[in-house]
């Protein structure tokens, strides 16, 4: 018998709530100790009654999940002993910072010196060591999701469940409270599963992101890889930017293919899904990997013309046009600033190792 490290396991775990739509279909995910794990995908596909099936709020209509190896789909919430953090925070109005912290505990019927030592180490852990005797009413809106992530820390749970934590921030504060979560969970080597939409939070904070999409999870891998190595279509455009050519495949050979635009320009690249010679496909590129070349017919070369330039501050874009297919986008470093004015036409280069080919 295999050793896992696994410390949630669902097995062939379904939801629907009226007997005929799939909310979740057929989920087999491992969460390992300690990880950071993301569910991301857009509305409905899934990942929100993922983890309210996890923290209990929700029952599976078929399958099982288990802590630790044992079963705790009909275990209640309250038994699970798992933290949890919302988007509303959920904070007590016309208690303290230090005993809406401390709830859990009282709940908990601990003592009132412990609890006090617990609520001040929580307070601490989110740097508000001299905000407990304020309310909620006087806080800022980061300031309350530290107190209610104290909350959910303060009873030292196995197992930490953010349903999108950070969505009613600001976009400055939003950025940085990811890297304070990212630092305290490394911190504290608890298992955090976050729910979010927003694929960017995803690759910042997440050691693992499992990807979803109509129930299903398409991907699940670390960000590097679920950046570098999409293996569909979906993933490909959900996750990071991309960009697209429209294409048949004229020859498939091992682990790459050659196709040709609709204009005749023939590219090579990996051939993801096994596509065959005339099927039509799609070619992705992320835009950080297209780079400009000197004219020619070089291998993976093709011309377009350049329809905007937007500088964005650390890097310019690149808005191109080629002929009979979706618009290009390309980043380029600043020391092109200034060379490139839109209606010039340009060749670009995209290494065969970047250009992944999908079905």
């Amino acid at each position: 018998m295999t050793t896992s490290t696994a410390l949630v396991t669902f097995t062939g775990v379904q939801k629907t709530y009226d007997g005929r739509i799939l909310v979740v279909r057929d989920l087999n995910l491992e969460i390992q100790k300690g990880e950071f794990l993301s569910l991301l995908g857009p509305s409905g596909s899934g990942k929100t009654t993922t983890l309210m099936m996890l923290a209990g709020f929700e029952s599976p209509t078929a399958g099982e999940i288990s802590l630790d190896g044992v079963p705790i789909t009909r275990t209640p919430p309250h038994k699970r002993n798992f933290g949890m953090v919302f988007q509303n925070y959920a904070l007590f109005p016309h208690m303290t910072v230090a005993d809406n912290i401390g709830y859990p505990l009282t709940v908990r019927k601990l003592g009132k010196s412990e609890r006090e030592d617990k609520v001040k180490r929580a307070l601490d852990m989110v740097q508000m060591g001299h905000m407990g005797d304020r309310y909620p009413g006087q806080l800022s809106g980061g300031q309350q999701q530290r107190v209610a992530l104290a909350r959910a820390l303060v009873f030292d749970p196995q197992l930490v469940l953010m349903d999108e934590p950070l969505g009613a921030l600001d976009k400055q504060l939003r950025e940085h409270m990811q890297l304070e979560l990212k630092a305290l969970h490394r911190r504290l080597g608890v298992t955090f599963v976050y729910v979010t939409h927003d694929q960017s939070e995803a690759l910042t904070m997440s050691d693992r992101v499992a990807v979803f999409s109509e129930g299903v999870i398409q991907q699940i891998d670390p960000v590097d890889r679920l950046y570098e190595t999409p293996v569909n279509r979906f993933v490909a455009s959900f996750v990071g930017d991309n960009s697209v050519l429209d294409g048949k495949v004229t020859q498939a050979s091992g682990d790459q293919c050659e196709v040709t635009l609709t204009d005749g320009t023939r590219l090579t690249g990996i051939n993801v899904n096994k596509a065959n010679t005339g099927d039509s496909v799609q070619c992705s590129v992320r835009p950080e990997r297209i780079g400009l070349a000197a004219s020619g017919g070089a291998t993976n070369h093709l011309s377009a013309k350049v329809t905007d330039v937007i500088y964005f501050g650390d890097h310019l874009r690149l808005r191109c046009q080629t002929s009979d297919q979706p618009e290009l986008s390309v980043k380029l470093p600043l020391q092109y600033a200034g060379q490139l004015r839109e209606g010039a036409t340009v060749n670009l280069h995209v290494p065969t190792e970047h250009l992944r080919i999908y079905r």
